[in-house]
């Protein structure tokens, strides 16, 4: 997603014991044993969401019982699929569940962002419903969200109204409640950006929808109610990197103790970085255990 749209240390968390430094690192280069009895597999999905089945996939891990699992949400439009940190999260032991957004890369419906948090809504209870659970192996009380970009946006909204999940993650993520308070005009060209992939909305629908969503879709109207949730906050130089600082400023000033950060010298994507994004992130997978 660009929104460099007038958008011009690791924290916390100290080294993981040498076992969880070895366990991660495994999973990021190596292939665990095959389990010929429970093996690892995908499962394509069809997700009820507002009348629509929305199109996801789960990346299945391998063992037999159920698994901690991870819900991934895209950004806007979502070229960049993080499919290589769902592969990172299988190998760790996690179940991985991404999907589309309705009216986003062939899912059925409109495009919006309010339908995008419905849609969040709409996955956590299908994953956690227990017919769901049982079938793929979910542990639906160690669950976790994973957001990139406008999708670490909707990771937040998502976990500020889910309290059952174990922790939080935003990459390089744009508060789109702030995003709607800059001028008209910028967002309505930040949003012609990847239109092909959307159906059903316009740039101006988007940047009216933003703007008329802006008072109740920030961070800092989120914040106090993930004062108790663990939370992965990632920044880029990519120009966005002042949301993710202000969301980690306003979780202390709610008393977050359990907020870990880290900023990198990459682009929005972290296209050099990618091995250090999925250590990253399974480092602090290891820690919500």
């Amino acid at each position: 997603m660009k929104l460099h749209i007038a958008v011009a240390a690791v924290l916390s968390c100290g080294l993981l014991p040498l076992h969880a430094q070895s366990s991660v690192a495994q999973a990021i280069h190596s292939d665990p044993s095959r389990d010929s009895a429970h093996p690892a597999r995908m499962e394509v999905l069809h997700i009820p969401s507002h009348g629509k089945l929305i199109n996801g996939i789960a990346y299945l891990a391998s063992g037999a019982g159920v698994h901690p699992t991870a819900v991934f949400f895209h950004g806007l439009p979502g070229n960049e699929k993080n499919q290589d940190l769902a592969q990172a999260v299988r190998r760790a032991g996690w179940n991985a569940v991404m999907f589309s957004y309705r009216g986003s890369w062939g899912s059925p419906g409109k495009y919006s962002f309010s339908g995008n948090l419905e849609d969040a809504d709409a996955v956590l209870a299908f994953v956690e419903d227990p017919a769901n659970a049982r079938k793929y192996g979910i542990d639906a009380k160690h669950m976790v969200v994973i957001g990139h970009s406008m999708g670490g946006w909707v990771a937040v909204q998502a976990a500020a109204r889910h309290p059952e999940l174990i922790g939080a993650a935003a990459i390089s993520a744009a508060d789109m409640g702030r995003v709607g308070t800059m001028p008209h005009a910028q967002v309505v060209a930040a949003m012609r950006d990847g239109m092909e992939s959307l159906v059903g909305t316009t740039p101006e629908a988007m940047a009216d929808e933003l703007a008329s969503g802006s008072a109740r879709w920030t961070f800092d109207v989120a914040a106090p109610r993930l004062a108790k949730m663990p939370m992965l906050i990632l920044t880029s130089d990519d120009g966005l990197a002042m949301f993710g600082d202000g969301l980690v400023a306003k979780l202390k000033s709610e008393g977050n103790s359990r907020v870990t950060t880290l900023h990198r010298a990459t682009d929005h994507s972290w296209s050099d970085s990618r091995i250090t994004l999925a250590t990253t992130l399974l480092e602090w997978l290891q820690t919500l255990h």
